[in-house]
């Protein structure tokens, strides 16, 4: 693969002959043979197989689908097709007489129709050649109507009525239609176009057609007179003609036009001249907007609008045109003509088919290989030859390679570019730039964008960013000055869960202490020695040692504080740990945050109290108890009638609480647990007035005797003794107590 234009625009020839005749088959034998050696020869890239004629190509085409590529030559005629994919030649098929040009009329290679030199249509399937019919005037172009499937033919010549003529052959009825009779000259031998006969000199023709198929679908032909007819296929009437502007001809004689094209929007319209002049119009007026000239005189082939739909990151986006005639192939900007890049092979061009969405160009030409150009500012390869990317990026970064376009070293290629990807762009407001300038270059996920355009663009898109790096930067200063300075007091330095670091930085503390204790013991090093006695100091007062040994911890110990597996945990907001949470407070109950207010007993606590104070029967031990009560009762804040109040339980309502009973299957579970005397004699009915010395006076008449007597082992009073024994001991677990071993 070699580069065949040095410029900022890099073309490379992929595949094609330098030479302008094939050699000999013996002498290109011989010469294989002593180019084995030949670096050059050895690394040539063959991109498709047999992409050759004997002598000469004379069309080729690409199917919409990007998959099939077919092409026309002789001698003897052929027909070549290659599928894509494969790389390889997929058949070859001859014909009877040379081919003028053909269409595919299918998104495939299966239906394609064929202009023969013969005055002969013939319609070709993958089977052969399914129908062929004769026209009555030898053909110049071949177009096809999609909307109305008529296949249109501009001829050479007059008809009865002294006009030229498109013939329609209608592809659903299968006839031939009233064709389109354009002017071409009058009926005289005198005048330009006369009545001449066929294939005579300055015969009247139809040279050219184009349709507006994405838009309006109007008709344009252009005639050996150097004028432009438009027609309506709707109504099939003319709608408006287009004249050559006056002075254009460089030439003493006539200019005609030779090849028409319409840019998508239908509203453009490019045309080319026999004398190599290339205008283009708007529709909307007959002042060409801008003209061109391709430099050789040659009639202009082929012109073609290079809108691509995808991008790469060498990919320039700007709207360019094709233009070639039989020496050159050039590619300028189509708002005011700036030559972009050309390609001049050795060879005549015939024809030239442009890859959509590429960088792909390839030709039918004069000679025995037919060429293809690769062009990576103009597009990525195609998808069946994308190894061409990478031997492309080889090539541009090896500054040893003489075939590099550039001189650079590697990786100075976006030294001066920023990247950004698609938000970016938008917080920016380059979005809109996308696909319309080169400016932003794809890559990936983004963007390269020039670091001057991305300076200014941050600095209108946020005018004060000036003033927030001034004021940062002054920040960073002064904070570097201030850890320069001497301080006796330094604590942790954590952004969030300062609490948390301390308590690390205290274990890790508590943890060397005990490590120097334990070498002290053992008989340690001076340096133990001298931790020995700083341990010994910090004995006598622990908290002054605490607080030292987190504010003198050096930046550069070793632990969980320095792992930068747990930096964010101590620099990033959104790990810090919110101790007034729930889920903090159950995992650490002991831990006394700032949030949580002293607050009074609840109604569990105060009846967990009473039943602790009143297994005692004993008037002491219900006084202290009275007391405790009263002092819960002053530390709580009042009561506002909530449940969880003292007030209400008092009042007569019991806690819902659930609770748990150990029971038998020998016995019934009892439907109330046994209280104490005091906690029973104060449900009595008939109350006695208590003294107003704050004791509680004789209670009832009864008078109960405590007898000892045996114990029981067996009935249910050894069962009431083994619950009672297990209430007694419910704090320590007994394997005696087990319900489980009395199933």
């Amino acid at each position: 693969m070699k580069l065949s234009t040095h410029s900022a625009v890099p073309v490379y020839t992929v595949s094609g002959s330098s030479t302008a005749r094939p050699l000999p088959d013996w002498l290109a034998r011989k010469r294989k043979r002593s180019l084995k050696q030949d670096p050059e020869f050895a690394n040539r890239v063959e991109l498709l197989q047999d992409f050759e004629f004997e002598e000469a190509s004379s069309c080729v085409r690409v199917s919409e689908d990007g998959d099939w590529v077919m092409s026309t030559g002789t001698y003897k005629p052929q027909i070549h097709t290659h599928y894509l994919p494969h790389l390889s030649l997929s058949f070859a098929r001859h014909t009877d007489t040379l081919n003028e040009t053909f269409l595919l009329l299918s998104s495939d290679y299966s239906k394609s129709l064929h202009l023969q030199t013969n005055r002969f249509l013939e319609f070709h399937t993958p089977q052969g050649c399914h129908y062929s019919t004769r026209i009555p005037r030898y053909g110049r172009d071949l177009l096809y109507d999609r909307h109305s499937t008529e296949a249109l033919i501009p001829s050479v010549g007059v008809n009865v009525e002294g006009n030229g003529e498109v013939f329609r052959l209608n592809l659903e009825v299968g006839r031939f239609m009233k064709g389109y009779e354009v002017d071409v000259g009058g009926d005289d031998f005198t005048s330009a176009g006369g009545g001449a006969l066929q294939g005579g000199i300055n015969t009247g023709s139809v040279n050219t057609a184009a349709i507006a198929e994405e838009s309006h679908n109007l008709l344009a032909f252009g005639t050996s007179l150097g004028t432009v007819e438009f027609w309506d296929p709707r109504s099939r009437s003319r709608a408006g003609i287009l004249s050559t502007p006056l002075g254009s001809s460089l030439s003493n004689g006539r200019s005609e036009i030779t090849a028409l094209q319409f840019h998508q929007s239908g509203l453009e319209l490019a045309t080319g001249s026999s004398d190599g002049l290339i205008h283009l119009y708007d529709l909307r007026s007959p002042v060409p907007l801008l003209g061109k000239d391709q430099g050789y005189g040659y009639p202009i082939q082929n012109l073609i609008y290079l809108n691509g739909v995808t991008s790469t990151r060498a990919q320039t986006s700007e709207p360019k045109i094709l233009s070639s005639d039989k020496r050159i192939i050039k590619i300028w900007d189509r708002c005011d003509g700036t030559p972009w890049t050309s390609v001049e092979p050795a060879v005549d061009i015939n024809h030239v088919e442009w890859c959509r969405d590429s960088g792909m160009l390839l030709t039918a030409n004069e000679g025995k290989q037919q060429h293809s150009f690769f062009i990576p500012q103009l597009g990525p390869a195609p998808k069946w030859c994308a190894f061409l990317d990478n031997l492309v990026e080889e090539m541009a970064e090896d500054p040893d390679d003489p075939n590099a376009f550039g001189k650079h070293q590697t990786g100075e290629v976006y030294d001066n570019y920023k990247f950004l990807t698609l938000p970016q762009l938008r917080n920016l407001n380059l979005d809109h730039l996308v696909g319309t300038t080169s400016l932003l270059r794809p890559y990936m996920h983004g963007y390269f964008v020039a670091q001057r355009l991305y300076e200014e663009a941050r600095l209108i898109s946020n005018p004060e960013l000036w003033q927030e790096q001034r004021a940062k930067s002054i920040q960073e200063k002064i904070n570097k000055e201030r850890e320069s300075r001497i301080r006796g007091n330094k604590k942790v330095s954590v952004k969030v869960n300062r609490r948390l670091a301390e308590k690390l930085l205290e274990r890790e503390e508590k943890n060397e202490r005990r490590r120097a204790k334990r070498v002290l013991e053992k008989g340690g090093d001076d340096d133990m020695t001298g931790l020995g006695k700083v341990l010994s100091a910090a004995t006598n007062n622990e908290d002054a040692e605490m607080s030292g040994a987190i504010e003198n911890k050096p930046s550069t110990g070793k632990g969980l504080l320095n792992d930068p597996r747990f930096a964010r945990l101590f620099k990033d907001e959104d790990f810090e740990i919110d101790e007034t949470s729930h889920e903090f407070q159950s995992i650490n109950p002991s831990t006394q945050t700032s949030a949580r207010l002293p607050k009074g007993l609840t109604a569990v606590e105060e009846e967990e109290l009473e039943d602790r104070h009143g297994s005692s029967s004993d008037e002491s031990s219900s006084e202290s108890e009275t007391e405790q009560k009263q002092s819960a009762t002053k530390e709580k804040p009042q009561d506002n009638g909530r449940i969880s109040s003292s007030s209400y339980k008092r009042s007569g309502h019991r806690s819902q609480r659930p609770q748990m009973i150990v029971s038998s299957s020998n016995r019934k579970p009892q439907q109330s647990r046994d209280r104490s005397f005091g906690s029973r004699a104060t449900s009595l009915k008939e109350k006695k007035v208590s003294f107003s010395g704050g004791a509680r006076g004789v209670v009832g008449e009864k008078e109960i005797t405590f007898a000892p007597a045996k114990k029981k082992e067996a009935g249910g009073v050894g069962e009431e003794n083994t619950k009672k024994q297990w209430h007694d001991r419910k704090d320590r677990r007994s394997a005696s107590g087990n319900v489980f071993r009395r199933m």
